[in-house]
């Protein structure tokens, strides 16, 4: 996987795309647009009088008295919790448990440590190594795509989960250990040591079409380090001289909302309003961190998947830049998650509407592309740039 510019188009959209790197759990049908730091300045002591609490309390003492057998406080006090939030009815409030906690937390973190490859389970339960990323162990140490990992330090994995054997490695507690492979007939040895593996969520690619230099940049999340990787790569296009842009959001569930608002600030000033925050008191204006607004064209491409963050980026280059959307709707998210920690539990609560610059609100709506183009079949089975309708469309109309 490469953080510069590509030869071709990444092939997101193929039945055969796994997760980035080892990350075989979704935490969510959609990520999101994440606040990481909540609000704690209100004194929520102050509701412990209420009549819910008390009668709360009661119920919890009763338990804890009279249950026959031993009470594991701290696991009722998280069903307890978990309860109340899916007691609120929205899909994107959740209680995140171990596993999910971790996921979620490397793919918004935009790093993880491990060693750097895509693993997937066959029909046959077989763990199967489906890509190998560029300076990390498993490429130092020989590991190629297609590999099959038949154990661990000599410990036979057969039929083992791939989020089995992600939790399996993370438990090992030496710097280095044994894979054993299977490729192809042969057997082999490898040792691999963990480290923090930088997961590249910006793809770049210039695409020379009627005499005009056109910039391509695909973003698959709003991780904490994507803006900085996207500024990266828009940079190396511009040096290159674009004469306009092209940004793939298709697919992107969203992420982290510093994230993706220091990506919009790179296209506009800081007069542009580039999104508002509506919460159970006000709405407020969030204006640009930039200091200039870009000259060239954009299109932002789009599909049924993009959401949140995507949605956010896609309708603030649209209200207030100008830019073109091309693709299918959008998911339709207009509501941000804060994200909750305490020592043993984490989870993510609704507490906001957004709204484009404009002020309206996408919610279970999504954004209407501009032009409304189908993604040929074709691309599913052949998933090259000429079968990319929709990208053909958006080169089409930039040119």
């Amino acid at each position: 996987m490469e953080n510069s510019k590509q030869k071709k188009t990444p092939t997101f959209k193929t039945a055969e795309v796994v997760t980035l790197v080892i990350i075989t759990c979704i935490v969510s049908l959609i990520m999101g647009i994440i606040i990481s730091k909540p609000d704690k300045t209100k004194d929520y002591k102050l509701v412990a009088a209420d009549e819910e609490i008390q009668e709360f309390i009661e119920q919890y003492n009763y338990i804890i008295d009279n249950y026959y057998g031993e009470v594991n406080k701290k696991e009722l006090l998280k069903a307890a919790l978990e309860g109340m939030i899916n007691a609120l009815g929205d899909p994107y409030s959740s209680y995140l448990d171990e596993t999910t906690s971790s996921n979620f937390n490397t793919t918004l973190n935009g790093s993880y440590e491990g060693i750097g490859v895509e693993i997937v389970n066959d029909s046959n339960n077989n763990i199967i190594v489906a890509k190998v990323f560029e300076n990390t162990p498993a490429s130092k140490a020989g590991i190629k795509s297609l590999d099959v990992i038949i154990g661990i330090n000599d410990k036979d994995i057969n039929g083992m989960t791939t989020t089995e054997f992600i939790e399996y490695v993370k438990k090992i507690t030496s710097s280095t250990f044994k894979l054993n492979l299977k490729r192809g007939e042969e057997k082999l040895d490898v040792t691999v040591s963990k480290q923090v593996v930088t997961l590249n969520s910006v793809f770049s690619d210039i695409i020379n079409k009627d005499n005009k230099k056109i910039g391509y940049i695909y973003v698959s999340v709003f991780a904490m380090n994507t803006d900085i990787q996207f500024q990266t790569e828009l940079k190396k296009l511009e040096q290159d001289n674009i004469d306009s842009l092209i940004i793939d959001l298709r697919g992107n569930s969203g992420g982290h909302l510093t994230s993706v608002e220091n990506m919009i600030s790179q296209f506009l000033d800081k007069t542009k309003v580039i999104y508002q925050m509506e919460d159970k008191e006000k709405v407020t204006k969030y204006y640009s961190k930039g200091t200039e607004t870009k000259k060239y064209p954009i299109v932002v491409l789009v599909d049924n998947e993009s959401a949140s963050a995507s949605e956010m980026m896609a309708a603030a280059l649209k209200e207030a830049y100008g830019a073109t959307i091309v693709g299918k709707a959008t998911y339709g998210k207009g509501t941000v998650q804060e994200l909750q920690e305490n020592k043993d539990t984490q989870y993510k609560i609704t507490t906001k509407k957004w709204l484009t610059p404009n002020g309206n609100w996408i919610n279970e709506v999504g954004i209407v592309p501009d032009v409304d183009v189908d993604l040929d079949i074709k691309y599913f089975s052949n998933p090259i740039k000429e079968n990319d309708s929709q990208l053909q469309k958006a080169l089409e109309v930039l040119t």
